[in-house]
């Protein structure tokens, strides 16, 4: 793919660490080309320490915008003018637009898991769901599907350091959601978490749990729990399929895996970078299937 660069290519990036083992500045600039765009998209190793000269870097150079990774979602918050709902509430930033020095902070991991399970015929308004983990991917998830009008949200985290925040997050979308009813419980109590799937019409997973090298693992130990009509979605991706999502099948759920929501969420931060629709069909033939 021969690209050239001038004096007007505009430039975007990727700041975190690592960051050599990304694909976001092959998928970025694929679609720069498809699309024929004039921009640049590199990976840049920013510890946390020097995310205030990254920012700084950002706007001296007008860089025109950036994803963040680990392990500064978080950190990069203070320092944007302006937040979107999702990433307010979540208290993390995935995607930031630069709009002449104007910094909005964007997250998108949400936005790429509901855009997946539509893609795959499921929508999440009026649904009760139950999702397994409350670490950075399940906040997200837990916000959008709240501000997408889910009805009810029940989740699980084990009761580890990430529990406080299943809880804050509930209380945060009590005030900002008060039409969804939100729950939280823990991971251990299997009779409950039967119950609540029993009753969801969406569970989900977006704990580790199942991804290489724990693919012979799933949170749920009983088959049991699945059934016609529920729609078990993943948030891993390697593999593809995981024992989790082998099992529901088998059992007779619709199961949604954790690729789509890497495209979707990516075609969501080039939506907000270019104002186009990222060919998504071309980058999942190049990169997913």
């Amino acid at each position: 793919m021969e690209r050239h660069i001038t004096g007007k290519t505009g430039l975007y990036g990727l700041i975190g660490s690592p960051v050599d083992h990304s694909g976001s500045p092959a998928m970025y600039n694929f679609s720069f080309h498809k699309t024929g765009l004039d921009y640049a998209y590199m990976a840049f190793d920013i510890a946390l320490d020097r995310l205030p000269e990254a920012i700084a870097a950002i706007k001296t150079f007008k860089i025109k915008g950036s994803n963040v990774t680990m392990p500064c979602k978080t950190a990069v918050v203070e320092y944007m003018d302006e937040l979107t709902p999702a990433a307010r509430i979540i208290g993390a930033v995935n995607t930031i637009v630069n709009d002449n020095g104007r910094l909005t902070g964007n997250n998108t991991d949400g936005i790429g898991f509901v855009r997946n399970l539509k893609e795959n015929g499921v929508e999440v308004k009026g649904k009760k769901i139950t999702i397994m983990g409350a670490g950075g991917a399940g906040s997200a998830i837990q916000v959008q599907l709240a501000l997408d009008g889910a009805k009810e949200i029940s989740i699980f985290n084990i009761d580890d350091a990430f529990y406080p925040r299943a809880l804050e997050t509930a209380a945060k979308l009590r005030t900002e959601v008060p039409e969804c009813a939100i729950n939280v419980y823990p991971l251990e109590d299997e009779a409950r978490l039967k119950e609540e799937i029993a009753s969801s019409e969406i569970l989900v997973n977006s704990t580790k749990v199942g991804m290489h090298p724990l693919e012979k693992e799933s949170l749920i130990k009983d088959n049991s729990f699945y059934r016609k009509g529920l729609i078990v979605a993943d948030t891993v991706y390697n593999p593809k399929i995981t024992k989790m999502l082998e099992e529901a099948e088998a059992a007779g759920s619709k199961i949604v895996g954790g690729t789509g929501m890497l495209l979707w969420q990516g075609a969501a931060a080039f939506s907000l970078y270019t104002g186009l629709e990222m060919p998504t069909d071309e980058v999942y033939y190049e990169f997913y299937r």
